[in-house]
């Protein structure tokens, strides 16, 4: 009979052999991370041109103190916290009302299942061009349905006006990743036992109480990695944006990732797009780092009680 052999045996030989399976993933980050960073953190140092990428002469901070000299990066970082911040209510919340209601039985809730994940499955190009006609003036279902409530504002192009062409795009960055959020929440609510639930409505607690003692502790992880991930995206979201209103109008909805393109590709000036692309890495880490602050807070409170 063959000698079995403890599994940490299996781990004698080659010292090197560790290092050979992460080689590849090393590379990749890299090649395809690390340096296009670099590259970036350094040009934006410099005044490049899109047309003579070569020609980058150094000039310190001077593109990061145009930016904020100008007052536009301003608006932009403005813009760009009210669209993230609402991004983050709305879907999230609603996306949690969404999974709560699905959770519970009914007749036809795996058609429901179902149909709530078409907005998240839409390319984006149809959605932009679809709201795009939806909040028209003259034939947008959003005005008629205004003007069939008699109600004084279904006479105009809701993405050509400064005040409703951010809550326009607002709602339909919201129409189409709730879904998202409702489907991993839904999949957190089915480790929730049943048993926490039934004994704490055994004892008399309400809905709300069930969900605050029973249900929201164990979620609570999930949706709080949830929170950071639509934070991010919404961050980095241009298609939507650029599709429906480029930015406009008058800047009403010109986020950081929109100035970066126009700097970049409009006005072909690579220095400050990279200056405006250090910037926002730099929110993303600090938003990052606060997320792990709360949740280390949140778990140590959660292990005194």
């Amino acid at each position: 009979m063959a000698e079995l052999h403890p599994p940490e045996a299996r781990l004698d030989g080659n010292p090197w052999t560790p290092y050979l399976f992460a080689a590849p993933v090393a590379i990749y980050l890299i090649l395809f991370q690390f340096y296009p960073l670099a590259q970036e953190f350094y040009l934006s140092f410099t005044t490049t041109d899109l047309l003579t990428p070569s020609d980058n002469p150094f000039v310190g901070l001077d593109n990061y103190a145009f930016l904020f000299e100008a007052g536009d990066l301003r608006n932009v970082l403005w813009i760009t916290a009210i669209y993230t911040i609402c991004c983050v209510v709305f879907a999230v919340g609603f996306g949690l009302l969404a999974a709560l209601l699905l959770d519970a039985p009914f007749i036809g809730r795996g058609v429901a299942r179902a149909l709530v994940t078409v907005p998240w499955a839409a390319p984006s190009v149809a959605v932009a061009l679809v709201f795009t006609w939806m909040f028209n003036a003259q034939y947008g279902i959003f005005n008629h349905a205004l003007r069939a409530l008699s109600l004084p504002f279904g006479s105009e192009n809701w993405l050509d006006n400064p005040l409703l062409a951010l809550p326009a795009i607002l709602f339909t960055t919201v129409w189409q990743i709730f879904p998202f959020s409702s489907v991993v929440i839904l999949a957190a609510l089915q480790g929730v036992p049943q048993e926490l639930r039934e004994a704490a409505a055994i004892d008399g607690a309400d809905r709300f109480s069930i969900f605050k003692t029973a249900v929201w502790p164990t979620i609570q992880p999930t949706v709080f990695m949830l929170v950071l991930f639509v934070t991010i995206w919404s961050l980095r979201r241009f298609d939507l944006i650029w599709l429906m209103t480029q930015g406009g109008p008058i800047g009403a909805t010109n986020t950081m990732v929109i100035e970066l393109y126009r700097q970049g590709f409009v006005y072909r000036d690579l220095g400050s797009a990279a200056a405006i692309g250090m910037i926002g890495l730099t929110v993303a880490l600090v938003v990052t780092v606060i997320y792990f602050k709360v949740t280390l807070a949140a778990e140590r409170a959660q292990g005194k009680r």
